[in-house]
């Protein structure tokens, strides 16, 4: 039987102990400063819940994704996994697409870290949500640090507000967003960081009530109280069946809305 010299397998240890320490790189990078980066948060509307098909899977050549381990890799449907039994199409593809066409030189890289049916409260430090087993908040900073080593962050797309449109939760929804988005820039060191937020699903067969009312005005408002905000409609777009998620063909136009208004936000600025 052969046998490996001590030194010898001590180096091999080593080697693949700081190996395992490293996340796999499975895309080639361009520079920092042409990598641009957008935070995908909220809950399971921006994690999204559309039916995927086969083109969903086939990825823009310029657009990456920080998948679960801490990998940049191709932008595929299903971006997120907060919730894996049910996550789908998204509106992060779209909107990712949109802008690396609008921009030749860029790569766009999201960051998803979207959990399904958290309101807004769990998106604080130290907070644990336990239907997903998770910290919302301390997983988005912790994944979106790791991806600054990587890229410049340009943008935070947010879609939430669903679990907040209760009589006990929408009165005091408007201050936590505003509160919600100094953290993050705080956080993140990007105090004029622009943020978009979309509208909350407005079906027909579900007519919304006083704190649903409520919490789309904290989102509508939002440009004129918060600088460096937009806020993205959702006016003839269809739900899946549920009468909560957008269906896959809205998430894509969502997407496209949600771009658009990021676009013209950062010309503005």
């Amino acid at each position: 039987m052969n046998r490996i010299p001590p030194l010898f397998r001590l180096i091999a240890v080593t080697l693949g102990f700081a190996s395992s320490l490293a996340p796999a790189q499975t895309a080639p990078l361009p520079a920092k400063e042409n990598f641009h980066l957008f935070l995908l948060v909220g809950q399971s509307n921006m994690a999204g819940r559309g039916t995927a098909t086969a083109a969903d899977k086939v990825p823009h050549p310029r657009v990456l994704m920080l998948d679960k381990n801490g990998a940049w890799v191709p932008a595929a449907d299903p971006l997120h996994f907060d919730k894996p039994a049910v996550v789908g199409v998204g509106l992060g593809r779209s909107f990712a697409s949109v802008v690396a066409e609008a921009n030749p030189g860029v790569t766009v890289g999201l960051i998803p870290c979207a959990v399904g049916g958290s309101p807004i409260d769990t998106w604080k430090p130290g907070i644990f949500y336990d239907p997903t087993k998770s910290h919302p908040w301390d997983d988005a900073m912790r994944r979106a640090k790791l991806a600054l080593q990587a890229g410049t962050l340009k943008g935070i797309l947010w879609h939430q507000g669903e679990s907040d449109s209760t009589a006990v939760l929408a009165s005091g929804y408007e201050a936590k967003l505003h509160d919600l988005i100094r953290r993050m820039r705080a956080e993140l060191r990007a105090p004029a960081m622009p943020f978009v937020v979309g509208q909350l699903g407005k079906f027909s067969e579900s007519p919304w009530d006083e704190f649903r009312l409520k919490v789309d005005a904290a989102h509508r408002e939002l440009p004129l109280k918060v600088p460096h905000t937009a806020f993205v409609g959702s006016d003839g777009l269809n739900h899946r069946g549920d009468k909560v998620h957008f269906d896959s063909d809205s998430y894509r136009e969502f997407g496209r809305r949600y771009a658009a208004a990021y676009l013209k936000l950062v010309a503005a600025k």
